[in-house]
């Protein structure tokens, strides 16, 4: 399987497990380059290839009133101060076809939200940018359909593609990830990403927001970690129960290099394996 290089950092066979992490919305530019600084430093002490992830805008809420952006401008600006300042690449969604190039601007990787991974002209628009694609597996989605959407972006012109397990609608309010799918992902021939924060989130479970159990966090990273992924999706919040989007499935920030050292360790341990081909 082919590596993806993001800026410097790449992602795949025979490379390093990969961070990719933030918090999960753009909140200011304080917090923002304050969480980047702070993820940086750890994830360079440790050896470990660091992308910066936060959304510009939360276009998918559960409620009305929730938030959403401090302003698309002023989101973007924030995230390209991250690219220049702190020296990192940066990940962020796009929702809309209108917004790609804006996005494109900033960051060098566009992420398709989970919900929208099955949009054709969404993921034809992020791959004609050049910048890497990160698709998330739709909560509807088996895991070897989304080949097909990888194919969207190939057919665009564009390879560089990660595929990200997020977990499957399990009933109401739950998700269950299968750590197959990240097997059967990687099967397709891009580097896969597991996103273990999300995987724990209990949508809509909160009377109006989702919900969350991160008191999971560790164990479900170590788990997709173990299971061969490439890259590990982590949102984090110097304070999740005051953060604007998410509250309730953040990882602290200061767990974050506890939770480094045990997957870092783990996943040297995991490549270091020769997996029988069935």
């Amino acid at each position: 399987m082919p590596h993806v290089e993001i800026s410097g950092v790449r992602i795949g066979d025979n490379e390093p497990l990969a961070l990719i992490a933030g918090p999960c919305v753009v909140e200011g530019r304080d917090l923002t380059l304050g969480v980047a600084e702070s993820i940086r430093k750890t994830a360079s002490a440790l050896g470990v290839p660091f992308i910066f992830k936060s959304s510009y805008k939360k276009a998918n809420r559960t409620s009305e009133n929730s938030f959403t952006t401090v302003g698309i401008d002023e989101a973007l600006r924030i995230l390209g101060e991250v690219r220049r300042e702190i020296g990192v690449p940066v990940l962020t969604d796009v929702h809309n076809v209108e917004e790609v190039s804006l996005a494109a601007e900033v960051a060098d990787v566009l992420q398709i939200p989970a919900f929208l991974c099955r949009q054709t002209d969404l993921l034809h628009s992020a791959a004609r940018t050049g910048r890497a694609v990160n698709i998330k597996k739709g909560q509807f989605m088996a895991p070897e359909d989304m080949a097909l959407q990888a194919e969207k972006v190939v057919s665009a012109g564009n390879t560089r593609i990660l595929l990200t397990e997020r977990g499957t609608t399990f009933g109401y309010h739950n998700l269950v990830v299968d750590m197959r799918s990240l097997v059967i992902m990687r099967r397709s021939g891009y580097p896969v990403v597991f996103d273990a924060t999300h995987s724990l989130q209990l949508p809509g479970g909160e009377r109006g927001r989702s919900g969350g159990q991160p008191e999971f966090i560790f164990p479900i990273a170590r788990a997709g970690v173990a299971a061969g992924c490439d890259a590990l999706f982590i949102e984090t919040h110097p304070d999740p129960p005051r953060a604007l989007s998410d509250a309730s499935s953040q990882l602290a920030l200061g767990l974050l290099p506890s939770l480094l050292m045990q997957v870092k360790e783990l996943s040297e341990r995991v490549r270091s394996y020769q997996i029988p081909q069935t």
